[in-house]
């Protein structure tokens, strides 16, 4: 039963991370891109270590999948924020569908102008 449902997470996982490569490749901007690689790889990385960690149930295994675990939940949204930052400081346009720019007349140290 455990093999089931391992394989189940790691199935699971690779869909995630798929969408996330077509997100990627097919999105028509930075900041759709950079959301579709945020959401959907972190999920699909989790879903695998999770799967990882049923296969192998030695301690050790699920000590470092936990670490990875929780190193992804802390970075991935500093990277996409800071990826968000530079995109919008460097005068990234912006794709179709945009209703309102929020940092628009906004500087660097967070004063409007």
């Amino acid at each position: 039963m455990i093999d089931w449902i391992a394989a189940f997470l790691l199935i699971a996982g690779s869909l995630f991370m798929l969408v996330a490569a077509i997100g990627v490749v097919k999105l028509s901007d930075v900041y759709m891109r950079m959301h579709a690689i945020t959401k959907a790889a972190s999920l699909g990385a989790i879903l695998m270590l999770a799967s990882v960690s049923l296969i192998y149930t030695q301690w050790i295994v699920w000590v470092e999948a936990l670490m990875v675990v929780v190193f992804i939940i802390i970075t991935a949204p500093i990277a996409s924020h800071m990826i968000a930052k530079a995109a919008h400081k460097g005068g990234n346009p912006k794709g179709p569908g945009y209703i309102m720019d929020e940092l628009e007349g906004v500087d660097n140290e967070g004063v409007e102008e």
